[in-house]
């Protein structure tokens, strides 16, 4: 595909997406209407049409900022979980003792008869364990987006001049051990949406499947590089044959 074939796919697509925003906060707006008085925010959305509607904040959230948020939201929650689910399925392959733990783990808490839900992840230690050594090993956004900087300024004697690119960290106060999201103002704003999608994904993956590399491969020989940019993908990606593991009916819808 050429550039321009291939910038007029994402021109079509942004406004695609545009279009589902715009209809999310109809929806949202719709039942603020609805409930009036009795109304109370339920997700990240509400909250941020909320503040959107306060007249006291310093800088006004119109609704093109609330699109944007949302837009964050969604992106950098999945998209930082399907990469992180990617990482820990290609370390857990490398070392089978682990995942036989895991499914222990989960055949006594869940059994063989339903999949693995959000609510039981708190009674999943080992594998919330798992996760968090994946994003050790592989955090999935080391450095967070950089900025401009809108006008020129002076910053502890240093000068930033105008339309300078900045790195923000802010990790004041917090645990420098594990920081696979960013820390502070500027951490990643999908950070519970991806870290439920990650334990929720992985946990099922593990529990409903066994898992093997294809054409005899060892896993030894599997390509553990990665791509660095603003997430850490891997520069092959994984390819594996999965087997189910648990009772037949509860693959089926």
């Amino acid at each position: 595909m050429d550039v321009q074939g291939y910038v007029k796919r994402m021109k079509i697509l942004g406004k695609k997406f545009d279009i589902f925003l715009e209809h999310v906060l109809d929806e949202h707006n719709a039942r603020r209407e609805i409930e009036k008085e009795k109304w109370v925010p339920k997700d990240m959305v509400d909250v941020l049409l909320q503040l959107a509607d306060d007249p006291n904040n310093e800088v006004k959230l119109e609704r093109i900022g609330v699109k944007a948020f949302t837009q964050d939201l969604l992106a950098g929650g999945t998209e930082s979980g399907t990469t992180t689910v990617e990482w820990a399925i290609s370390e857990l392959i490398r070392r089978p003792d682990i995942i036989a733990k895991a499914r222990e783990e989960m055949d006594h808490v869940i059994g063989k008869e339903r999949w693995v839900q959000e609510k039981d992840i708190q009674n999943l230690p080992y594998v919330c364990a798992i996760v968090k050594e994946t994003l050790r090993l592989h955090p999935v956004t080391p450095f967070l987006a950089p900025h401009l900087a809108r006008e020129q300024v002076k910053i502890k004697g240093y000068d930033i001049p105008k339309g300078s690119v900045v790195l923000n960290i802010d990790v004041k106060g917090q645990d420098f051990e594990l920081l696979p999201f960013g820390s502070g103002r500027r951490m990643c704003p999908g950070y519970n949406l991806g870290l439920k999608i990650i334990e929720t994904s992985l946990a099922n993956l593990l529990h409903g499947f066994a898992w093997k590399l294809p054409n005899n491969m060892k896993p030894q020989d599997l390509d553990m590089d990665e791509v660095y940019g603003l997430s850490t993908p891997k520069k092959v990606s994984l390819s594996v044959c999965a087997e189910p593991r648990l009772c037949h009916h509860i693959y089926h819808i």
